[in-house]
């Protein structure tokens, strides 16, 4: 049954013609040019905009890390030192982050 259907699908593909045409000649292609500088300002736009936003939310982490070592070390609690690491940690990343990704794809902010 599944060699009947299979040899039935193949049939049809090369019974039914499929057209293809093709631009020859003198085409246009400047319109493509604009379109892609266009988006190009839209992507370094919005590429800035997330980056404040990361900028934001790491601020907020950073500060709830901060009062949870604070209140860690009232309490004394272990674990004080992987938390603080923790912390350190996350602000060189969010500060490597903000330089090297945008730098791998070609831009300075």
């Amino acid at each position: 049954m599944r060699a009947r259907l299979k040899s039935v699908l193949t049939a049809l593909c090369f019974a039914l013609p499929f057209t293809s045409s093709a631009k020859s000649g003198g085409v246009n292609y400047s319109w493509g040019a604009d379109a892609l500088a266009s988006m190009h300002d839209f992507v370094v736009t919005m590429m800035l905009y997330v980056l404040y936003i990361c900028y934001a939310v790491a601020a907020v982490f950073a500060i709830i890390s901060a009062l949870q070592i604070y209140i860690k070390m009232n309490t004394g609690e272990d674990g004080i030192t992987k938390s603080i690491v923790t912390l350190v940690g996350a602000c060189l990343f969010i500060i490597g982050a903000s330089i090297v990704f945008p730098a791998f794809f070609g831009y300075r902010i």
